[in-house]
C-alpha cells in the first residue's frame, strides 16, 4: 500500500489511505466494489474508477439509492464499499441502513467521508455529528473512527475481511500520526496512547493526537493523564473503560461528534451503571454554526488547552 501523501510537514489525510488500501485488496479481490453518490472526487476514488471501470457504481445524488445497491450487491456475493459525506450517509438514508444493510445483515462496509464538522463553512446542513449517535444503537453495526492514516488502513483492511455492516468514519482534516509502539489493530479494542493514574483522556478519530498533546500539558503541571485511543464506538471496549474509572477516578472523553449519544454518551451509560466516577464530556452541544474547522474545535474547547481544563474539572470533581 501506498504511503497517504503528506499535507504539510507532518500531517496526513486519512482518505488518501483509504483510497490507497482499497485499490490494494481490489486488485488481489474482484468482489470488492465500490458504490457513490456523484462523490468520486471528494471520496478520492478517481484512482480506483481507472483501474476497476467496471466495479465503481456511481448513483448519482440519490444516497438511499446508494445504500440499496450496495445491500443488492452484497446479497450477490460482492463487497461493496460505499461511500459518501457522511452527513448524507447516515441521516438521508438512514432507514436504508437501518432496515437494508444492518436489519439484514448484509456484508456492507459505510465510509462516511468528511465527517464531523470538516465541511465547516458549509454550515450544519453538512456537519455530520450525530452519526455516532444514530448508528451506535445498532447492535450489529461496528462503527470505527481511525485517528491516523496507519489505523484507518488497518480499519479498511480488517472491514473487508469482516463478515457484516461495518460504519467507518473519515474526515478530510489532517492529522499526524500517532507515535505508539508496536501498534496492533484491534477492533472493539481500546489503544493505550500513553499510561497514566490521574485522569484519563479518551478520544477517537480526529481527537485522539489532540487528547495526547493535553497530556503532555497535563504532565508539565505534575498530572499523569492516561490517553485512549477508542476508536471503536461500538462496541465499545467497556474492560478499558472501566479499568480506566477505576484505576483514575476521572475521564474526559474528546469526540468530534455530539455530546449526546456519542462516545461520551457511552463512555457515561457504562461508568453510572458499573463505576460511576466523574466523566467530563467534550464535544458539541447540538447544532454548531458555520465558521472554519480551526475556529469550531477551538470555540468548543477541542484544543488541547480545552482538553487539559476539562481534564483538571473531572479531577476536582473527583476530589483529586
Amino acid at each position: 500500500m501506498a504511503a497517504a501523501a503528506p499535507l504539510t510537514q507532518g500531517l496526513f489525510d486519512c482518505r488518501e489511505a483509504w483510497v490507497a488500501t482499497l485499490e490494494t485488496l481490489a486488485a488481489a479481490d474482484e468482489r470488492i466494489v465500490a458504490v457513490v453518490n456523484d462523490s468520486v472526487g471528494s471520496s478520492k476514488l478517481g484512482g480506483f474508477q481507472k483501474k476497476f471501470p467496471d466495479r465503481l457504481i456511481n448513483v448519482g445524488i440519490a444516497e438511499q439509492c446508494m445504500v440499496g445497491v450496495g445491500a443488492g450487491l452484497a446479497n450477490g456475493g460482492r463487497i461493496p464499499f460505499v461511500s459518501a459525506a457522511g452527513c448524507f450517509l447516515t441521516g438521508r438514508s438512514l432507514e436504508q441502513v437501518k432496515a437494508d444493510v444492518v436489519y439484514a445483515g448484509f456484508n456492507v462496509k459505510l465510509i462516511g467521508q468528511s465527517s464531523g464538522v470538516a465541511y465547516g463553512e458549509l454550515g450544519p446542513t453538512h456537519h455530520s455529528i450525530e452519526d455516532f449517535a444514530w448508528l451506535r444503537v445498532m447492535k450489529d453495526l461496528v462503527v470505527i473512527a481511525p485517528a491516523d492514516p496507519w489505523e484507518t488502513a488497518e480499519a479498511i483492511k480488517w472491514a473487508a475481511a469482516h463478515q457484516g455492516p461495518v460504519y467507518i468514519r473519515l474526515s478530510r482534516m489532517p492529522v499526524p500520526d500517532l507515535a505508539v509502539a508496536n501498534r496492533v489493530f484491534r477492533m472493539g479494542k481500546a489503544e493505550c496512547v500513553r499510561e497514566g493514574q490521574d485522569v484519563t483522556l479518551v478520544g477517537c478519530g480526529t481527537t485522539v493526537h489532540l487528547a495526547d498533546a493535553a497530556a503532555d500539558r497535563l504532565k508539565a503541571e505534575g498530572i499523569a493523564a492516561r490517553v485512549l485511543n477508542m476508536a471503536t464506538i461500538n462496541p465499545l471496549d467497556e474492560a478499558a473503560i472501566l479499568a480506566a474509572a477505576a484505576e483514575t477516578g476521572a475521564i474526559v472523553t474528546v469526540e468530534e461528534a455530539s455530546v449526546r449519544g456519542g462516545l461520551g454518551g457511552a463512555v457515561a451509560e457504562l461508568t453510572s451503571a458499573n463505576h460511576p466516577v466523574p466523566v467530563e464530556r467534550l464535544g458539541f452541544p447540538g447544532f454548531v454554526p458555520t465558521g472554519s474547522v480551526e475556529w469550531l474545535f477551538q470555540e468548543f474547547g477541542l484544543s488541547t488547552e480545552g482538553i487539559a481544563a476539562a481534564a483538571r474539572r473531572a479531577m476536582k470533581r473527583a476530589g483529586k
